[in-house]
């Protein structure tokens, strides 16, 4: 059943001069490399996808998102659509969307990704409430996206070449289809390098229609500054009016592109500079002690016992506390191991950004002082998960050969990030 789309001025032609709509900048990771983007952080003046002035933390997102609903109050749908791909950022990104959508229940919700990596999340993102995702397809030809692709990472591995484009596509393709079984309104939008895949484009309408998209963006690409594809000429209009024309015979296209930058906010087109500049207000807010984290993670062999020291862990249990009991969320593998201070700041801030505690066998002192730091309470302790929730969430007295709270796990031990022996 078609969502409805008055208030989204991204998929409506007619709500685009009456609502308007905030990107949040909170991905900054890309797992792919386009010749035709360079993602800059600090480009004020440009306006196209992969650009914003700075990149804010799932929580600091959340406030600036409140400060800009009142400077803004006709602001309808809400987005993450970079600077790099929301699922190469997927703990910041959910953490966003779930922290939005409790402060404000009743924005659109939408998402812009490239599609590896979005395959795992299609169900929680819907569970969420997300109404509109934007998948960008560029060709339906793995040799012509080995020469807009220089790379593409997925499952850990990195691919090139024509083998990069057949793994990039299948993701893509697959993805339609399970977004459409869960009834999100999904656009497709692609990049149109002329002398590249111009001339494909028309198949790409054909087939993402036969999968159930409901609407297509073709986009001129932008010659960019050192990236392959500046020596391309962008498209003229002639040509994009001939290629959407094309497209039509298939599948609705959308004619109001304003290749929006990642932390656009105000009318399509018409970007609110001054709500714009609140954004660096915000980047360097520091957020309330354990504020919008609900989750608890576990330093865990196999589910049941808290019994790994933090550094030999490479995996978290991640637990949630629900009306029927405790909820299991997920497993998350840790930082790899080496890289000091800098391995437990990303342990705190990305891996454990939603989770306001964490149950470990033992822990050194460095990674100790930056979890507490960042609002995550350690909590050393021996016996079963389920103490150490009960501990968190209902402030019980830890059971008998449990440890509430952090002390020293022995001298010789000081977190070092390198990992423990």
């Amino acid at each position: 059943m078609m969502k409805d789309l008055s208030k989204h001025p991204c998929f409506n032609i007619e709500a685009r001069h009456k609502y308007a709509r905030a990107h949040l900048p909170v991905a900054p990771k890309c797992n792919i490399q386009c010749n035709y983007c360079n993602r800059q952080y600090d480009c004020c003046n440009e306006s196209r996808p992969g650009v914003t002035s700075t990149v804010l933390s799932p929580m600091q997102s959340v406030h600036y998102l409140k400060a800009l609903a009142e400077k803004i109050p006709n602001m309808s749908v809400v987005g993450i659509a970079g600077p790099g791909d929301p699922f190469a950022n997927a703990t910041e990104t959910i953490a966003t969307m779930k922290g939005v959508k409790q402060q404000f229940p009743d924005m659109i919700f939408c998402l812009s990704s490239n599609g590896l990596d979005l395959e795992p999340y299609i169900d929680e993102i819907a569970e969420i409430g997300v109404s509109h995702v934007t998948i960008t397809v560029n060709s339906l030809n793995p040799e012509t996206l080995a020469k807009i692709y220089r790379w593409v990472r997925y499952n850990r591995r990195v691919y090139r070449g024509i083998e990069g484009g057949k793994v990039l596509l299948a993701q893509q393709l697959k993805c339609i289809e399970l977004l459409k079984a869960k009834e999100i309104v999904v656009k497709i939008n692609t990049v149109v390098c002329p002398g590249i895949n111009d001339h494909e484009v028309e198949e790409v309408a054909q087939k993402v229609a036969e999968l159930g998209a409901d609407t297509m963006n073709c986009i001129p690409m932008y010659p960019t500054e050192n990236t392959e594809f500046q020596v391309l000429g962008e498209p003229s209009k002639e040509m994009m009016k001939s290629i959407r024309q094309k497209v039509a015979k298939y599948i609705k296209p959308m004619t109001h592109c304003a290749r929006c930058r990642a932390d656009a906010a105000g009318l399509l087109g018409h970007d609110d500079r001054a709500a714009m500049d609140m954004i660096g207000q915000f980047s360097g807010m520091v957020v309330n002690r354990g504020e919008g984290r609900e989750r608890v993670a576990v330093a865990t062999n196999e589910g049941i016992l808290v019994n790994l020291h933090l550094g030999e862990a490479r995996k978290v249990y991640v637990y949630e506390k629900t009306r029927n009991g405790y909820h299991f969320v997920e497993m998350r593998n840790t930082p790899a191991e080496g890289g000091g201070l800098s391995r437990w700041r990303e342990l705190a801030s990305k891996t454990l950004v939603d989770c306001q505690a964490i149950l470990v066998g033992g822990i050194g002192e460095s990674p100790m002082k930056v979890l507490q730091e960042n609002g995550v309470r350690v909590i050393q302790m021996s016996g079963l998960i389920d103490a150490g929730l009960d501990a968190v969430y209902l402030n019980l007295p830890i059971k008998t050969l449990c440890r509430s709270e952090y002390t020293r796990c022995g001298d010789a031990c000081r977190g070092t990030g390198a990992g423990c022996g």
